[in-house]
């Protein structure tokens, strides 16, 4: 399972009429996006083009830092769309993503380990993209 993330664009930013530096954390979260998609085995297996990876990054990482975070499930509360945008669940073979979005798709289970590695390239992935477009990322929590 690999999360995919391109395209990164500033939704709604210009037109609060505010620059990167001057907004505050929540309105980055929101206005980041990018097409987010989800990988198995070579193959995307879920997409969404204008996703708050922003949003998605901070909240993937604060769960990760937290230190029940082997024994919590996860699921992006959106600003954006309410809860369940994303969600991250463990069951007996390991840990799958899903989304409201797509109520009858599952990842395939994969082990603890193999899902943190997979966030935190993840969250250096949204940093890096969020670089790109000239906006400091420190908003973003690293690992």
């Amino acid at each position: 399972m690999r999360f995919v993330c391109r395209n990164f664009g500033l939704s709604d930013l210009p037109r609060r009429g505010l620059a990167p530096h001057e907004a505050p954390l929540e309105v980055l979260l929101l206005d980041i996006e990018a097409e987010l998609s989800l990988w198995e085995e070579g193959r995307a297996v879920w997409f969404e083009e204008a996703f708050p990876v922003a949003e998605l990054a901070y909240h993937l990482a604060l769960w990760l830092k937290s230190p029940d975070a082997d024994q919590e499930d996860f699921e992006l509360d959106s600003m954006q769309a309410g809860p369940g945008l994303l969600q991250i669940v463990s069951c007996d073979e390991g840990w799958r993503v899903g989304s409201i979005l797509t109520p009858d798709f599952w990842t395939t289970p994969v082990a603890w380990d193999v899902l943190v590695a997979e966030i935190k390239q993840f969250v250096t992935a949204v940093r890096e993209g969020v670089g790109v477009m000239n906006i400091e990322p420190t908003f973003l929590p690293e690992f």
